[in-house]
């Protein structure tokens, strides 16, 4: 059964291992009641996101155990069947409680909850309003301060041409800084996070169920090298199976997570095109990349740059503009000093060198400098093997 919100200390318990920092015993019952409602309700649910608004997260949750259909109402401002209906959602999930086991499973694999306030929120999905998320549960690491964020997103079934481009554009970016977000399926999403971590950047999952449960399974191994730099992210709680509703509402996280949305392919009723439409909904930027008029795998991106006035994506720098960055030097550059050149210089053609040795080169720092070969490599300039990295002589 679920620890009793009024006992802190049974609370403190579930949350051993799952928080970093020390609670107050008031800040435990809310943590605490946020991990249990990501289990009780389904993502998005905006019943229950106005009633946790109205009387904090533990609150909310006594009102349901008390099946107080007038107290909800009145809380959340909602009519007294809209109550009845969210308390019938909602109470055989807390009365089966799952969420201890939930709380488990996450303590032993590593799994962090966070919340509104905590130091790696992404404030961003506070614009979703009482449709944003109660509380995230993180495999690996969120980023204490706002950075660029493009979420790059597209068909599973994914042409050569579109999976060409998705890693170009993800690798480049990645390269200079940006974090690439995307959803970890097959085609498009997983072409964009293997490019961004093949460039030494950073990119972040948002799965459909939880944490714990790498989907699709030919993915595990891509969303175990994503939480060792970035974060593989999920609003239900571990255990939480993926369903064809949490696919569809994750990916209003996906928009509102990221500063921009870029569908790099997609067919004509594509679920990309509804990650499209919750970043149109929440006035982010959005670009698409055009592609053969003839391919269905592009009639998606099509009606975007006709309807839903997407800017066209053809390189990096459009995406760049469309964050509203204005270079396109590698990070740490201060406008005059082009660091990819200085980085070229501490390259030899001949000799291999290691990344240690290239850094004290060039004077850039290590992860400058991993993100700049990886560029390199996708564009043909250096070569990468066991001994280390060699400049390519390259003829333009």
């Amino acid at each position: 059964m679920n620890p009793p919100l009024h006992d802190p200390d049974a609370a403190r318990t579930a949350l051993q291992g799952v928080v970093e920092a020390d609670l107050d015993n008031d800040q435990v019952a809310d943590r605490h009641a946020r991990g249990v409602w990501s289990g009780i309700c389904e993502p998005g649910d905006g019943d229950a996101g106005l009633l946790v608004a109205a009387v904090g997260a533990a609150g909310a949750l006594r009102l349901v155990a008390a099946d107080d259909a007038p107290a909800v109402a009145a809380a959340a401002a909602i009519d007294r069947d809209r109550a009845r209906e969210a308390l019938e959602r909602w109470r055989p999930r807390l009365a089966s409680g799952p969420s201890a086991a939930g709380f488990d499973t996450a303590r032993r694999v590593g799994v962090r909850l966070i919340v509104p306030g905590d130091a790696t929120w992404p404030t961003r999905v506070d614009d979703l309003g009482p449709h944003g998320p109660l509380c995230l549960w993180v495999r690996g690491r969120l980023p204490e301060h706002p950075v660029p964020t493009v979420a790059i997103v597209g068909a599973r079934a994914a042409t050569s041409y579109g999976e060409h481009v998705a890693m170009e554009l993800s690798a480049e970016l990645a390269a200079t800084g940006v974090r690439i977000v995307s959803g970890a399926a097959y085609g498009i999403d997983g072409a964009a996070h293997r490019a961004a971590l093949n460039a030494g950047g950073l990119t972040d999952a948002l799965l459909a169920g939880g944490v714990d449960r790498p989907y699709p399974a030919g993915h595990e191994d891509l969303l175990g090298r994503i939480t060792r730099t970035g974060a593989v992210i999920s609003e239900v709680p571990c255990g939480a199976a993926p369903t064809k509703w949490r696919f569809l509402s994750r990916n209003r996280i996906i928009a509102a997570i990221s500063d921009a949305t870029v569908v790099v392919e997609a067919g004509w009723r594509s679920g990309s095109l509804n990650t499209a439409a919750h970043a149109a909904s929440l006035g982010r930027p959005l670009g698409a990349v055009p592609g053969p008029v003839t391919s269905p795998a592009s009639a998606g991106c099509h009606r975007m740059l006709r309807d839903f006035d997407a800017r066209c994506i053809t390189r990096s720098a459009d995406v760049r503009e469309l964050l509203g960055l204005d270079d396109d030097l590698l990070p740490g550059a201060d406008g005059w000093v082009d660091e990819a050149t200085a980085l070229r210089d501490a390259l030899s053609t001949r000799s291999w060198r290691t990344v240690d040795d290239v850094a004290r080169r060039c004077g850039q720092s290590i992860a400058h400098v991993e993100r700049g070969l990886g560029l390199l490599l996708l564009d043909g300039r250096a070569q990468h093997g066991p001994a280390g990295w060699r400049l390519i002589v390259t003829r333009r």
